[in-house]
């Protein structure tokens, strides 16, 4: 495609943000690559163009957006229909993700990552014992992967953050976001970094490995959802009770294709890092982003993190980190945060917004059960200073009376930083006094590394978490947990209480003393009111020449394996497919690829596609990973199924609900049905990281032009794609359903491809594309 053409011709750029263009203040993006500046004058530079050319108002979003065009006097902008090509500041992967991107980037030949990137180890820590001893297991059990994570960053040039250092986006927050910024990230809840006012953006890897090649990175123009946030936030309410209640209003797919953005008075009342809670869990209703506005919440925060140097460059530019006056949104949402009350989302799914007020009667009706096992805190969305202080401030007061915990209670560190700060203020005493496990700074349990001893699978129980995700099973394997998602305080007093059927705004406790008293809301500083204990250097610099540094990969390991190229189009039509699995209901990545024990495998393609949609409700008989091998007519698993298709040399098609692929950005999802031979996704709709992903591993994602056509289609009819001669974009394809009985009829299909992601599929992959145009410019 030409723009691909254009970046090959003009050279691999190396760190596109040119100091030479800061002339009012050169001011390091961050701590950690001093020669990288914050380049706000090409910001305005670009919004002045644009704004020009649009002649109308603008929204925060479309400024930062628009802001970052690679071309933006030439761009078609239209928001919701044509793709921009944007240059972004940099790049954050986190381990699990890590490998596959890397492997991809080492596929692509390329001596040098041309954005400052960055490499965070955090997935694979299993909560098992308590923090050092889980980390230490970690380490040694893992060895091989985050040695190879760590000398590939040393090669390539991209800093690696050790495990131990804490979650990724909490390690964004506190060093890389910035007002205005540009990030993407291989992990779903990357808009995290809203909270600080940047566009940060969760993608797969091989969209990481386009802006790591200095390669135009394509997103369909957003539409921009307005959240306007007017009166305080008091009391028992949190941030998180925002996110929870725009989620109950959008679901989970209502911010599909859009930025939220929020705005209005309220939005001074809410932390920095609350707002990072409200951004990450963005990515629950199919966000592309969320972001706050430029403020003093954010300047207070950049200020204590180090960072005052850019909060005061923000200053000179606040105009461009705030939205116009006027500007128009797509839609408005009005959230009276002095009217709001604390929620409670769950079971199973992050949109079944109640107040907690009313779940306890809501769970007795329903059947869930309302006594609470575990309560757990922490994650990548409730981790802060603030959150673990409000904890403690609700376990302080229990302590006061006597009383510990009645559930089981965990901690989650959101970083070495946070973790070491709040021992040093007493925090994680008082949170250990009242019965809590201090985990260590990684994503643990919130995706399913818990080693949970408390249970037996297939035992029905309660959970509450301070987490943003909650499907089935996502949290310990067991389907009949129960996940209900909540603000931190108020699973530390439903923990204290042991019981859903507790509302700490209106009922009481008993203290040992046998008197009863009513808990406080709790109070606590947003900040320390000294500075932040850095706790443990965990940072690897990336050496300024990493070209005789060796990446090992043995050809014997289990744990990663090189990538060999996807094989090109044929040029012909794709007929009589056989269809895999035609999935029930809700189908995410966790049920498409699962977490868990299978993130050792994230480095190897052929291991890990043995998970390949083994959650996946199949419509046939109604149950996980069995299906029908339409050659042999025996049920079986998913994955061996679809091995003996591609060993017989038989293409398949998997047909899916609304929403397929909800959820995190792993596109090990797209990886491993196209490296078992998969060729064609149809779904009524589809979240956007993943049908950026299967685009980009050269498998089409189609969609039923008429939803009530995946009624038509049965597991045991064969499919063909009609007019891939013709392909182009907006032009539907034929699909051609074959039943066993010999009748034939045709449906519609959409689809969402531009000419260069048409390219892709010709080719067999972007990264094939990538190699092309390479072999071609040079």
């Amino acid at each position: 495609s030409p723009f691909f053409q254009h970046a090959l011709n003009s050279g691999i750029r190396r760190y596109h943000v040119s100091p030479a263009l800061c002339q009012r203040a050169k001011v390091a993006m961050s701590h950690f690559e001093p020669n990288e500046y914050v380049n706000y004058e090409k910001l305005e530079k670009n919004i002045n163009i644009v704004r020009k050319r649009l002649d109308r108002p603008l929204t925060l979003s479309e400024k930062i957006v628009y802001g970052h065009l690679d071309d933006p006097a030439k761009q078609e902008i239209e928001r919701g229909k044509t793709y921009l090509r944007l240059r972004p500041d940099r790049v954050a992967m986190q381990d699990a993700t890590a490998q596959m991107a890397m492997l991809q980037f080492i596929s692509s030949g390329l001596p040098k990552v041309a954005v400052p990137s960055t490499i965070h180890c955090d997935h694979l820590i299993e909560a098992q014992s308590g923090g050092e001893k889980d980390l230490r297991r970690a380490k040694d059990i893992n060895q091989e992967v985050y040695n190879f994570l760590a000398t590939a960053g040393a090669k390539y040039g991209v800093g690696f953050w050790k495990p131990g250092s804490g979650i990724i986006h909490q390690i964004i927050l506190e060093n890389y976001s910035y007002p205005g910024v540009m990030l993407i990230g291989t992990d779903s809840h990357t808009p995290n970094g809203g909270g600080l006012g940047g566009i940060c953006i969760g993608v797969g890897g091989a969209d990481a490995v386009d802006v790591m090649a200095g390669i135009p990175w394509e997103l369909k123009c957003p539409k921009v959802i307005g959240v306007k946030l007017t009166g305080k936030l008091s009391g028992w309410t949190s941030p998180k009770d925002v996110i929870l209640k725009v989620a109950g209003i959008l679901t989970v797919k209502g911010g599909t294709g859009a930025i939220i953005e929020y705005h209005g008075p309220g939005v001074d009342s809410i932390s920095c890092t609350g707002m990072a809670t409200i951004c990450n869990m963005g990515a629950e209703i199919g966000a592309t982003t969320s972001i706050f506005p430029y403020n003093a919440r954010m300047k207070k925060y950049l200020g204590k993190t180090g960072r005052a140097d850019i909060a005061a460059l923000a200053d000179e530019f606040k105009q461009h980190l705030v939205p116009d006056s006027g500007c128009q949104y797509d839609q408005v949402i009005e959230i009276n945060l002095s009217e709001l009350k604390p929620h409670i989302n769950g079971p199973f799914t992050p949109d079944l917004a109640h107040p907690v007020s009313d779940i306890g009667a809501v769970a007795e009706k329903e059947g869930w059960p309302v006594d609470i096992r575990v309560g757990l805190i922490g994650s990548c969305t409730n981790s802060s200073y603030e959150d673990m202080g409000r904890s403690a401030a609700v376990a302080k007061q229990a302590l006061a009376h006597g009383l510990k915990c009645k559930s089981k209670f965990t901690i989650t560190p959101g970083s070495e930083q946070i973790r070491a700060t709040i021992e040093r203020d007493g925090y994680a005493k008082i949170l250990r006094e009242v019965g809590g496990l201090v985990l260590a700074n990684a994503c643990g349990p919130c995706i399913g590394q818990w080693d949970r001893k408390d249970i037996k699978k297939g035992e029905k129980n309660t959970i509450v978490t301070s987490y943003n995700r909650n499907f089935t099973g996502r949290n310990d394997a067991n389907p009949e947990t129960h996940a209900f998602v909540t603000s931190p305080e108020i699973v530390t007093a439903l923990s204290i209480a042991g019981t859903l059927k507790f509302n700490p705004e209106t009922d009481y406790l008993t203290g040992a003393d046998g008197k009863k008293f009513k808990l406080e809301a709790p109070d606590a500083d947003e900040l320390p009111k000294l500075e932040f204990d850095p706790g443990q250097d965990t940072y690897q610099y990336p050496p300024k020449d990493g070209s005789g540094q060796h990446v090992d990969v043995s050809p014997t390991s289990q744990r990663l394996q090189l990538l060999e190229p996807f094989d090109k189009w044929d040029g012909k039509d794709l007929e009589d497919m056989l269809i895999l699995i035609k999935v029930k209901g809700k189908c995410t990545t966790d049920h498409i690829s699962a977490a868990g024990p299978w993130l050792k495998f994230r480095g190897h393609l052929d291991n890990i596609s043995n998970n390949l949609l083994i959650g996946a409700i199949n419509i046939e008989n109604g149950k996980a990973n069995s299906v029908r091998n339409a050659l042999t007519q025996e049920f079986g698993p998913v994955p061996d199924t679809a091995r003996y298709y591609k060993k017989m040399g038989v293409k398949w098609a998997v047909i899916g609900d609304e929403n397929y692929g909800e959820g995190s950005s792993r596109e090990h999802a797209a990886l491993e049905p196209r490296h078992l031979g998969g060729r064609v996704i149809i779904t009524k709709s589809f979240a956007r990281i993943h049908e950026t992903n299967l685009k980009k591993q050269g498998l089409l994602p189609l969609t039923f032009a008429d939803p009530a056509d995946y009624n038509k289609i049965h597991p045991v009819d064969k499919l063909s794609i009609v007019g891939l001669k013709d392909f182009a974009p907006g032009k539907p394809l034929k699909c051609i359903i074959k039943h066993p009985n010999g009748s034939q009829e045709t449906i519609m299909l959409n689809h969402t491809f531009n000419e260069s992601q048409i390219e892709w599929f010709q080719a067999g992959s972007a990264l094939n594309r990538m190699k092309e145009l390479q072999q071609k410019s040079s």
